[in-house]
């Protein structure tokens, strides 16, 4: 108990505490305004992308290694490399599939009714959880992304998301 008082009056008064625990004025680009943050997925709604190496240009611009998102355009035709809400990397595509097979599997009347008991029991899961504090259970999506250089001179850069697979290339 003591610690407590110690802890809230003492180390949390103004006066000794050299920073506040909170900012108070913000300042600079405000947290969302950014058109990537947006109109964008969640970030755990994009495949992780681990690079190793830097990746350099023709004009020796260079893609440091860490690890990255990596989003699909909505027109598909590019993939694009984000760190922190900031695309590093606009990278054309040249190939895109798409599973031939899903549209008829969600037409299917077994399939719907297996949906709809799934989203009643989630349903009932997340309002237990909301009752307990923690985040709502959400249907998870599988996502993969990958890159290998490839001895001709370019990365090839492999993006999948659901039924949605799309190839890139990073010309070296």
């Amino acid at each position: 108990m003591l610690e407590g008082l110690y802890v809230d009056q003492v180390l949390m008064h103004e006066n000794i505490r050299a920073y506040p625990i909170m900012p108070q004025e913000t300042s600079g680009v405000d947290m969302g305004s950014q058109m990537i943050y947006r109109y964008s997925l969640k970030e755990s709604d994009y495949p992780t992308l681990i690079i190793v190496d830097p990746i350099y240009d023709e004009e020796r611009n260079v893609i440091p290694p860490g690890y990255y998102g990596l989003a699909l355009s909505d027109a598909r035709d590019f993939l694009i490399l984000i760190q922190s809400k900031k695309a590093y990397a606009i990278i054309p595509v040249f190939k895109v599939e798409e599973d031939a097979t899903e549209p008829s599997r969600l037409n299917d009347k077994k399939y719907k009714k297996q949906l709809k008991k799934e989203a009643r029991e989630r349903k009932e899961v997340n309002e237990k959880r909301a009752k307990a504090g923690m985040p709502p259970d959400e249907e998870k999506v599988h996502m993969e992304a990958s890159i290998e250089y490839n001895p001709k001179g370019f990365y090839l850069i492999k993006y999948e998301r659901g039924p949605v697979r799309a190839w890139g290339a990073i010309k070296d």
